[in-house]
């Protein structure tokens, strides 16, 4: 549906019901909101208004009009006229290109609960040209580049070019997420909103430290901001047909607001109100989201890939001018590239131009595809519909060869304008400046389907899945021989300094080790005799060979690898035979 004025809505079910009645000779309208013939409902709200106007524009027609009262249903007797094109049904688009065979339908403007911005229909259309731009600074047309050794850079320009965001098979991390107890769908919801269980939990809280980390080294002022925002707030509305994005709406008291899907709206109000020098900027604004919500479609969610509500870090970076803009973004680029690392997950750059932009700016694209190492798949738009001249993405190709977006940064060039955000000049003159919208891990949520997709195309490839140490819930399971070596493996555990836990299950020792094995936790200790008396330990390391450490070369091996990172302690109870089943 389009947010296209209530009038042109109407008036075209007026035209399509005054056709019909010509045709039967009829004077007498009675206009019904009958739910059950439609597959695709506005909110009653919107239903309920614009059943009051037809009724209106109807009656002002000439022709005897009753409307129901909205909300009745069950108890009435309809019978039509006896003619052929009595049952005949159209559904009304606002181009009011009726379609055979289908009810009549109408909304109207913006209190549409899933309208869609100008910027969602422009995508439908947009034309680009795609290129390959390697590190060498190559361009090359992306149909003729060789992807030899670039399969993924394939698969992620055939995705863009020919692929669908909605889901027709089931990508593996779904299954993977349930069985390592990580999150979960969320029965008592809408859909594309999870339950996260203890150890989920604490991933997603590691990531949210991680990233914040960084944007506060980057500069990022961290802040705080609502999660519902006036729909008709004259800014805002403008925005939100520039964003590609699906709202939700909600009423308070008489005006209806619509919550974020991005930090965006709130960053935006704190720089128009803040009072900025030259000497500050460039300024960044930070907030990590808990709650940003977008009403994808629900054919396009498949679990973690695409949601409905999900935490978005989001920064946004004031620059007095273009020059200053390019430098910050090859600066949150670097921050980026370094965010994939530390999640140890494959990637590909998507790199976005407006062609003008691109022609004047090669350089900076070179440094781009030079910086990551790798060939980076470039997308050049004739025209500027969106309120950015350049954006990268770093993308991510999981087990149904779909593509999606990790880290992210772009050049805006509309909205300081737009929200009156200014900025004093060395000259004591107020100038607008440009500002940049980064994410430099893209969405938490979206990051944990990254790990396990990840995860599972290794292990198609005969590895075995595991998740980085830092984020592996449990980094180190003591597996005592028998009973009586329960306590010195719950001693050595909570002295050790990582997340360890004791397996003190009365099962065998390799039972035990397939149950670590199942959780993917990196390094398996078997504990005996021999262990306590020589003072040796041998490592079951997840995906590597088997190392012996003395205890205080254990302790060094596990801080090395836990590193600078996020720690938490364990999530659950040290002894795995006191931990619940979160699902059976």
């Amino acid at each position: 549906m389009s947010t296209r004025g209530p009038g042109v809505w109407v008036g075209n079910a007026l035209k399509e019901i005054e056709s019909h009645a010509q045709q039967v000779k009829v004077e007498k309208v009675f206009v019904y909101p009958y739910a059950h013939l439609s597959d695709d409902l506005a909110s009653p709200k919107i239903a309920n208004d614009a059943t009051v106007q037809l009724e209106a524009r109807l009656q002002a027609e000439g022709y005897e009009t009753r409307r129901a009262p909205f909300g009745w249903y069950k108890a009435f007797h309809l019978e039509a006229k006896g003619h052929p094109l009595a049952e005949l049904s159209r559904t009304v688009t606002p181009e009011g290109a009726p379609k055979p065979g289908k009810t009549v339908t109408v909304t109207t403007e913006a209190e549409e609960e899933q309208a869609e911005s100008e910027a969602l229909e422009k995508e439908d259309v947009l034309k680009s040209e795609w290129h390959v731009l390697t590190p060498e600074g190559e361009l090359v047309p992306a149909d003729e580049f060789d992807y030899s050794d670039h399969p993924d850079l394939k698969k992620l320009y055939q995705y863009e070019t020919q692929g669908t965001r909605a889901a027709k098979q089931e990508p593996a991390h779904i299954r993977l997420m349930q069985e390592l107890e990580l999150v979960d769908y969320e029965p008592g919801s809408d859909q594309g909103n999870f339950r996260w269980y203890p150890k989920g939990a604490l991933v997603k809280r590691l990531l949210e430290a991680h990233v914040s980390d960084k944007a506060a080294e980057h500069g990022g002022m961290r802040v705080e901001t609502p999660i519902m925002y006036d729909y008709e707030h004259p800014a805002l509305m403008k925005y939100l047909n520039r964003f590609p994005a699906r709202q939700y709406i909600l009423k308070s008291e008489d005006k209806d607001f619509f919550l974020r899907f991005a930090a965006c709206f709130g960053q935006y109000l704190i720089a128009h109100d803040a009072t900025l020098s030259y000497r500050h900027l460039p300024a960044r604004l930070y907030e990590l989201t808990h709650y940003s919500f977008r009403r994808e479609q629900s054919g396009e969610l498949s679990g973690l890939r695409r949601l409905r509500t999900f935490t978005m870090p989001d920064m946004h970076t004031i620059v007095a001018d273009m020059d200053q803009a390019k430098e910050e973004f090859l600066a949150q680029y670097h921050a980026c590239i370094d965010w994939m690392a530390d999640i140890e997950v494959d990637y590909y750059p998507a790199i976005r131009f407006v062609r003008s932009f691109f022609e004047e700016n090669e350089d900076l694209a070179g440094e781009l595809a030079k910086a990551a190492g790798k060939p980076a798949l470039i997308e050049l738009w004739d025209d500027r519909f969106f309120y950015f001249v350049m954006k990268f993405e770093f993308n991510v190709v999981d087990t149904t060869n779909k593509a999606s977006a990790l880290s992210t940064v772009q050049i805006d060039v509309e909205n300081c304008e737009r929200f009156d955000i200014t900025y004093t000049n060395n000259e004591g003159h107020q100038e607008t400046p440009l500002i940049l919208h980064a994410s430099i891990s893209g969405s938490v949520d979206r990051n944990v389907y990254a790990l396990l997709e990840s995860a599972a195309r290794r292990g198609q490839k005969g590895e075995k899945p595991s998740l980085p140490f830092w984020l592996s819930p449990t980094q180190v399971r003591f597996i005592p021989v028998s009973e009586d070596f329960v306590d010195p493996c719950l001693e050595m555990a909570e002295k050790l300094g990582v997340r360890a836990d004791v397996d003190d299950h009365d099962d065998t020792v390799g039972k035990k080790i397939r149950a670590a094995e199942k959780e993917w936790v990196p390094i398996i200790i078997v504990v005996g005799d021999r262990e306590l008396e020589g003072g040796e330990y041998q490592l079951r390391v997840r995906g590597g060979d088997d190392i012996t450490l003395t205890w205080e070369d254990l302790e060094d091996h596990v801080d090395a690898l836990q590193g600078d990172f996020p720690y938490e302690p364990l999530p659950l109870p040290i002894r795995t035979s006191d931990r619940p089943i979160f699902r059976g």
